[in-house]
């Protein structure tokens, strides 16, 4: 399939982001009395969007997960993130796709501002054509949402865009949007967790992913 349009998660896929979001994690927790030392067990909070992390691994509840998230994103905003590395091939595999003439898109469930800022940071916003990511106000974060909102407001055809990701969320997202998908192996996402949801494609380096586009 010739594929021209190509929706890229970010964390976990574009970048390593795993010293930035344990820390703010971590920061978060600690203003509920929370100490939590185990850096391993926060990596279930890279890909899904945190009020859902929050809730389901720690019991917060509806109202005091907003809370929470505040505190999260007063440490990320100022040093978390910054905290984070390029995985090493990706901006040479998108200087590849833009002289492929392919649509770079990012499809995120981070804040579209954090995105924004996160993609200057590494100097590759020249790359993407677009960039979309949640709203700060918890109501746009569901990545099937965040698909169809591309989809729609770009116009594009289903049949040549591929959603690229390293967790079961892209491609679920992917698949109720019925578009392609890529699960890449190299993120956070377990093989099992990604065969699961059946993508179209598994790949398992960032210099592999050139092959599907």
């Amino acid at each position: 399939m010739d594929y021209i349009n190509i929706l890229f998660d970010l964390d976990g896929t574009l970048t390593n982001p795993y010293k930035g979001i344990t820390n703010s994690v971590k920061y978060a927790l600690k203003k509920f009395d929370i100490i939590e030392n185990n850096n391993e067990r926060l990596k279930m909070f890279i890909g899904p969007p945190l009020e859902k992390s929050f809730m389901e691994y720690y019991d917060f509840d509806k109202n005091t997960v907003q809370k929470v998230i505040k505190y999260y994103r007063e440490y990320f905003s100022e040093k978390g993130i910054y905290e984070n590395i390029l995985y090493e091939g990706i901006k040479n595999v998108l200087k590849k796709l833009n002289n492929r003439n392919k649509n770079c898109i990012i499809a995120t469930s981070k804040p579209e501002t954090f995105a924004i800022k996160i993609v200057q940071y590494f100097q590759i916003e020249q790359y993407f054509k677009h960039i979309t990511g949640s709203n700060m106000e918890g109501t746009f974060i569901e990545k099937e949402d965040i698909i169809k909102h591309i989809l729609e407001k770009y116009k594009l055809k289903k049949e040549i865009t591929i959603m690229v990701g390293d967790r079961k969320y892209d491609i679920i997202g992917a698949n109720k949007n019925r578009i392609d998908s890529v699960g890449v192996l190299y993120g956070y996402g377990t093989r099992e967790e990604l065969q699961q949801e059946k993508p179209t494609y598994l790949c398992n380096s960032v210099q592999e992913l050139l092959q599907y586009f």
